[in-house]
């Protein structure tokens, strides 16, 4: 794997971040980690904790793949970066939804590889690239904070997504505080979209899209009541269960209209070819050929066209 280096200036980002609690220190057994100078250079001591663990998390290591964090404790933490986030011009952080664990961060909720958001991520970070041939991105598999474990009374209360909107903010402070120029999309799936919308308010002006795919709600009834500058675009398959959740709120429980609903006010990206709650990211869906496309911009795709 190939050591980036972050220019003088961010000295000290891996300390703030261990204090935000986006990285944790490796454990008691794992190799000590090395002088950084900032944050990316936190891979190789991720990496060792990961060794440290034992299959499957010392295979994937071995495999060449980079990751920013890493924590077994609970259900886990985990964030993979594909690319090089010190030289993208264009970085998007996928947010998984609901039962997302360390556990099945690579294998899928059951076993389904589709649902892996460590597939997902790869799915696309290839359709940038083939989109956008010779485009500099990177995208971030983030599982950085603690999703409900399934659906049910916990699903249906904000306070996981809550809980997880100072980490989500905290890594896209520190990805733009290092690429200033570079524009952030943040793609949530499912309960993932609550999450971009509670941290709406607190995302920096980098932040130029929150994409909604299969989103349960993004806590507002509005677009425009996010509280952000960024543009917010949203997908719903006709045969996605997420259309049987009521969309409302009663004091702390519901998450409001989802955000593919009219009235809400995204923009809507196209679904054909897309299957189920599941199928946003999966290759050749008109999804992710869609957000690729808006994460690239018009000008740095291959034909020239905007979703919009």
């Amino acid at each position: 794997m190939r050591r980036m280096v972050w220019r003088r200036p961010v000295r000290g980002t891996l300390g703030g971040l261990l204090a935000l609690g986006l990285l944790v220190p490796p454990p008691a057994e794992a190799a000590p980690p090395t002088t950084v100078t900032g944050f990316v250079d936190s891979y190789p001591s991720v990496a060792s904790a990961m060794r440290a663990a034992g299959a499957p998390y010392a295979d994937w290591v071995s495999s060449g793949r980079s990751f920013l964090d890493f924590d077994p404790r609970g259900d886990g933490r985990i964030v993979e970066v594909l690319g090089d986030p010190g030289t993208a011009d264009r970085i998007v952080v996928l947010v998984p939804g609901v039962a997302s664990t360390l556990r099945n961060f690579d294998r899928g909720l059951g076993g389904v590889t589709r649902r892996a958001p460590a597939a997902q991520a790869r799915a696309l970070y290839d359709e940038l690239h083939a989109t956008g041939p010779g485009a500099r991105v990177a995208v971030l598999a983030w599982l950085g904070y603690d999703p409900p474990d399934g659906v049910g009374l916990t699903a249906a209360r904000p306070d996981s997504a809550r809980a997880g909107v100072p980490a989500l903010v905290g890594l896209v402070d520190v990805l733009v505080r290092h690429r200033p120029a570079a524009t952030v999309t943040l793609v949530g799936h499912s309960y993932g979209a609550l999450l971009l919308g509670l941290a709406g308010p607190a995302l920096p002006p980098q932040v130029t899209a929150l994409v909604s795919v299969g989103g349960v709600g993004m806590g507002v009834d509005r677009a425009r009541e996010l509280g952000t500058g960024a543009a917010v675009w949203a997908a719903e398959a006709p045969d996605d269960w997420i259309r049987w959740i009521p969309a409302l709120r009663v004091g702390d429980v519901g998450h409001g209209v989802r955000p593919a609903t009219p009235g809400f006010g995204a923009r809507p990206l196209p679904v054909d070819r897309v299957s189920g709650h599941d199928g946003y990211l999966v290759p050749g869906s008109d999804t992710l050929h869609a957000i690729a496309q808006v994460v690239l911009g018009p000008d740095a795709t291959t034909n020239g066209q905007d979703v919009r």
